[in-house]
């Protein structure tokens, strides 16, 4: 089988003929002139390999062209033959994005609607589905793998990508105008701590202060919106854990990624349609315990597992971490009660609140803001209990300042006042002697 070999095209003659009705309409109509060839080949095709497919498509897409008059140039059609490869072997329409590495999130709303998040920014991509079905068959082929049903009587899907990711899905009836696919994509290599003060999401005296708290076994919530980075921080705080202590990780969709020696990774299991064979994030970190864990980390509390992850915290499993969802360190509080009321604790408002103050060192509030970037907002420390209300001391604070050109220029406000964990006021003492705290 021989192949047409074609001239590469400038990116911009790329963008602009791929935004073209030409380019969709060529590509629809030759792939249903594939899928009739591909009926007439039979379990042959199944047997090909990839390239033996591209080599196909580039043959029919040129007989096909040439058939019909299509008035489209080599390097154009080589375009669309790299398109209709990628729907026979790869994911379609998505299979550029995944591999972009600038790309964060893949939002899918019905076949003509695709929104791309990079850097933070949420912008509309250009490429489209053919109809509902094309994004469903897409769809099943990610799924197919993972062992994961989606039809009418299982409608939604959340599931772990094995390249590293997570997919969610929401179909019809439950999804009114067409498929709901949301793709998060995570890094193959985890941001550092220092590449995120390089990035700017906090400062080196922020990063020495999380360092020696991680370091003195402190107990710490990383609290922040949807998509503020509060995976990516814990990722790096646990860059700070000894390698010499032992790790659980327990998360509904394994999304942490620790450069550590001695990590054991948990993820809970949805039941089938019936509901059985449930396993939840709370039965995973009851039965952590059991595996003799240095520290605990839960990827995400959300319901009533906070009761043991406090409970281990004040039991011995100093040094746990987490994260949550809420607006302020206040809120994460308020929230943690919350949670823990709904799961049924059995004690009084007062004594569920000492426990919390008992297990919660400090509060690391991140944010999204308005142009992408993320951002350490505050940082907290639990400070104990005054008048059956939690107290808490903020040691930093996010105070942007603006520039000459009207730009805004990160800036962290120190509060001047020093822990007071007794973990970590010995350290802070010899940071103000030496002078290595502003």
């Amino acid at each position: 089988m021989t192949t047409t070999t074609f001239p590469p095209v400038a990116p911009a003659a790329v963008s602009e003929f791929e935004r073209s009705a030409l380019f969709a309409d060529l590509k629809n109509s030759a792939y249903e002139h594939l899928l009739s060839r591909i009926e007439e080949l039979g379990a042959e095709f199944g047997r090909w390999s990839q390239a033996a497919i591209a080599q196909f498509v580039t043959l029919e897409l040129d007989s096909y062209i040439r058939l019909h008059a299509v008035p489209v140039n080599e390097a154009e059609a080589q375009l669309v033959a790299h398109a209709l490869t990628r729907e026979l072997t790869g994911l379609g329409p998505l299979q550029p994005l995944l591999e972009d590495p600038r790309v964060e999130d893949i939002l899918i709303n019905g076949s003509e609607v695709v929104y791309v998040s990079r850097g933070g920014v949420l912008q509309r991509e250009p490429s489209h589905f053919k109809d509902d079905e094309h994004v469903l068959r897409i769809v099943r082929r990610i799924l197919a793998p993972l062992g994961r049903r989606l039809d009418e009587s299982s409608p939604m899907v959340d599931a772990r990508l094995p390249e590293g990711g997570r997919i969610n899905v929401i179909i019809a009836p439950l999804a009114i105008d067409g498929p709901s696919v949301s793709i998060r994509k995570f890094r193959k290599d985890p941001l550092t701590p220092k590449e995120l003060v390089r990035l700017g999401t906090f400062n080196e005296d922020i990063c020495r202060i999380l360092e020696m708290a991680v370091q003195a076994r402190c107990n710490i919530l990383v609290s922040g919106g949807t998509s503020s980075g509060k995976t990516s921080l814990l990722n790096a705080l646990a860059h700070f854990i000894p390698s010499s202590e032992r790790i659980v990780t327990i998360e509904d969709t394994a999304e942490l990624s620790l450069n550590h020696t001695h990590v054991v990774r948990l993820e809970s299991r949805p039941g089938s349609f019936d509901g059985s064979g449930h396993v939840s994030i709370r039965d995973l970190l009851i039965n952590s315990l059991r595996m003799r864990p240095d520290r605990i980390i839960v990827g995400e509390v959300r319901s009533g597992e906070v009761l043991e992850l406090l409970q281990a915290m004040n039991t011995g499993h100093d040094g746990s971490m987490g994260t949550i969802h809420a607006s302020s360190p206040r809120e994460c509080l308020y929230r943690a009660e919350m949670l823990a009321g709904f799961a049924g604790f059995q004690g009084s408002e007062v004594s569920l609140r000492r426990q919390i103050a008992n297990a919660v060192d400090f509060i690391v509030q991140i944010g999204r803001l308005s142009n992408g970037r993320r951002r350490l907002l505050s940082l907290t420390e639990v400070t104990g209990m005054t008048d059956n209300v939690i107290s808490m001391q903020e040691l930093y604070r996010y105070e942007p300042q603006i520039g000459a050109d009207g730009q805004e220029i990160d800036n962290w406000t120190s509060m001047g006042i020093s822990p007071h964990s007794p973990k970590l006021l010995s350290w802070w003492r010899a940071q103000q002697q030496t002078g290595g705290m502003r």
